[in-house]
């Protein structure tokens, strides 16, 4: 059960739903991610993928695409979208349900196309995983971008969960640590995934790496739970 997330999808999938996936981070208890929503139609989608959705522009591609909710719904609207995710069982569930261009492989890997719109989102900035590796992964983007080409990417400032005074159950930043790195576990059933990094940006330091990398930066949607949606231009 290397594969927790496809497992979980295939087994909503072929009507095999019985639990829902969990998650904890190193500064957050056991929290639940409900299987059915990450089947979800448009209208169940929040404003800020919505808003995504409706900026795609020309050739698609959707990293991290999971069940296919996105890619799907860009794929009945007439969009040429390609889906990729490091889970084989989450493209078994593409194609099962429908979505004819889905690839499992690592982003980092793909190198043979080029796009008008890349969308990273659900945390987009999660397969950063550090804030070490970003420009490593911005640099990557930048040579799939076809000319005049977008980066539509999510996430959420933390700052909030941090640094709260004398509140009681406050947690205060690690020393030497960026207050988004965190480690995640993954739950289904009675399996548990290895902990692995993923990383949460928030907006002021991802403009300054952004501009660093070559890219421009622009918040252009912002969420009641301090997240927000950037697009990223070549300079």
């Amino acid at each position: 059960m290397n594969d927790l997330i496809g497992q979980a999808l295939l087994d909503y999938q072929n009507n095999h739903y019985t639990d829902d996936l969990y998650t904890e981070t190193n500064i957050s208890e056991l929290d639940v991610l409900p299987l059915p929503y990450l089947f979800r139609s448009f209208d169940a989608m929040p404003p800020l993928e919505q808003l995504a959705l409706k900026t795609v522009d020309g050739k698609i591609l959707d990293v991290g695409c999971g069940a296919g909710s996105l890619s799907l719904y860009l794929q009945e609207s007439g969009n040429e979208v390609t889906g990729i995710d490091i889970s084989v069982g989450a493209i078994k569930v593409c194609k099962l349900r429908g979505l004819t261009k889905v690839k499992a492989i690592d982003i980092l890997q793909l190198n043979e196309e080029k796009f008008d719109t890349i969308l990273l989102l659900m945390n987009g900035t999660g397969i950063f995983q550090k804030l070490d590796y970003v420009s490593n992964y911005l640099q990557h983007l930048k040579k799939l971008l076809a000319k005049n080409g977008q980066i539509l990417i999510d996430s959420t400032d933390l700052r909030y969960m941090y640094d709260q005074g004398d509140q009681e159950g406050s947690i205060l930043v690690p020393a030497g640590n960026y207050y988004g790195e965190l480690e995640f576990t993954i739950h289904y059933k009675e399996f548990k995934s290895e902990p692995f990094d993923w990383l949460y940006l928030d907006p002021k330091t991802f403009k300054k790496l952004a501009n660093k990398n070559g890219l421009s930066f622009e918040v252009i949607g912002t969420g009641k739970n301090y997240d927000y949606l950037a697009k990223l231009t070549v300079i």
